[in-house]
């Protein structure tokens, strides 16, 4: 378990969270639910793993709902690349993925991303409400991989090395939000994409990139292609991460996890430049594309030296129509920003949405393109308060604007729990 995982969970037990540093309070929940129990899965020759449900992809609480009460979201399921295989499963990759290109193990494929209500209090989270994800006739959804065309994608193989077959109907849950209606807006990473979902976990639709709606042709709901063809060039697992509501529920926001592999991965693994977009529900289309600069390496302390591709968004949250907190992070730090809109360069439809438009906006300086990015405020950096968790991917409100965190414990793979925390005095003005 890492460091800061472990710190939490003693402040957690010993009943000891509060203010931390620099004036903020800090309260932290654990929580050890039976249904959070997967079960455990046994690698010939290898380790046995025992695998809990990660419940903190991310988070939301609907205005209104009570005071400490939450949504939450797990991905897609156990799962890790065959290069990992040794370090997670105690067996070679190469034996267990032999000639497999490109694969990745899931040792419970038929895990079904699954919505959770949970409520925050007394040192401890329970969970009050599951709803699993399914199609329009009810069946589960898988985490499995798409059966893309025209994006990468990875070879789903289980835990003896046999290979999966991909799912149309399959989602990578990332982001969510709740409306006043009950249904869900949820943010997908893989295709990537944003579904509409119902109050009992049924698809409604999913938007796409347009011309990839073919992919999905046996999803068993309905697809649309409604986003920008140019996000077909997101990078493998970089794709959509996040979903935020304005307060009216007008407008929905989402952001690509990374700068895209425009025109290739070498441009993604140095570029900053990753793409924010403004959804009318309304008027049911984008409304506004903006850019976000993605902080620096040199910022995160002790990895100033890995590769800019590092740092990825995991989380949004709307402040008002144009100003957003937004979660900046690698594995071990996470930086909370307020990003204001306002004065940014809309670049929707432009020439930077056109694929063929070289050098792209990810090789681009904004400054010598005349692009404006949205501004952004550090409010909160989880380097200078060890006792929060890493990984952390969602944030929401409690009912008097204090921010609620929660991390994803990648299904206990690496043996981390889930913990959710409470952070006050933030400026969020």
């Amino acid at each position: 378990m890492r460091r800061t995982g472990l710190v939490a969970l003693w402040i957690a037990a010993t009943g000891l969270a509060g203010p931390a540093a620099a004036e903020l309070g800090i309260e932290i929940f654990g929580g050890d639910d039976p249904r959070l129990r997967l079960g455990t899965v046994a690698f010939e020759g290898g380790k046995t793993l025992d695998l809990r449900v990660g419940i903190g992809s991310a988070a939301f609480r609907r205005p209104g709902a009570p005071e400490a009460v939450f949504v939450t979201l797990s991905d897609r399921g156990p799962n890790f690349p065959c290069g990992e295989a040794e370090e997670i499963a105690g067996v070679e990759g190469e034996k267990l993925c032999a000639g497999i290109e490109g694969g990745r193990i899931y040792p419970m494929p038929d895990y079904s991303p699954t919505i959770f209500r949970i409520e925050a209090k007394d040192g401890r989270f329970r969970i009050l409400q599951t709803i699993p994800i399914t199609d329009r006739e009810g069946r589960p959804v898988t985490g499995l991989p798409n059966p893309l065309t025209q994006a990468t994608t990875e070879t789903p193989v289980d835990s003896s090395g046999k290979k999966l077959e991909a799912r149309a109907s399959a989602i990578d849950a990332e982001g969510i939000v709740e409306l006043a209606d009950g249904t869900f807006w949820i943010g997908e990473e893989n295709a990537p994409s944003i579904l509409h979902v119902a109050a009992d976990g049924k698809v409604i639709r999913r938007l796409v990139p347009a011309g990839s709606e073919g992919d999905f042709a046996t999803a068993g709901y309905p697809v649309e292609g409604k986003l920008p063809t140019i996000l077909v060039k997101r990078q493998l697992n970089r794709g959509i991460e996040s979903m935020a509501a304005s307060p009216d529920e007008r407008f929905l926001w989402f952001v690509l996890q990374n700068p895209l592999a425009n025109p290739d991965a070498k441009a993604y693994q140095t570029a900053r430049n990753t793409r924010l977009f403004k959804f009318d529900r309304a008027a049911d289309r984008l409304l506004a594309e903006y850019v976000y600069e993605l902080t620096p390496m040199a910022e995160f302390p002790g990895e100033e030296k890995k590769a800019q591709s590092t740092a990825r968004i995991s989380e949004l949250l709307a402040l008002d129509d144009d100003r957003l907190l937004i979660l900046d992070r690698t594995e071990r730090t996470t930086k909370i920003f307020a990003i204001d809109t306002r004065g940014a360069t809309d670049i929707l439809g432009s020439k930077w949405d056109d694929p063929a438009t070289l050098p792209s906006l990810e090789q681009t300086s904004l400054a010598e393109a005349g692009v404006t990015p949205v501004g952004k405020r550090l409010v909160l950096d989880s380097s200078r308060h060890p006792e929060l968790p890493s990984k952390i991917e969602g944030m929401a409100f409690f009912a008097d604007g204090s921010l609620m965190i929660i991390n994803d414990d990648d299904f206990g793979i690496d043996g981390c729990r889930t913990l959710v925390a409470r952070v006050r005095g933030l400026d969020l003005r």
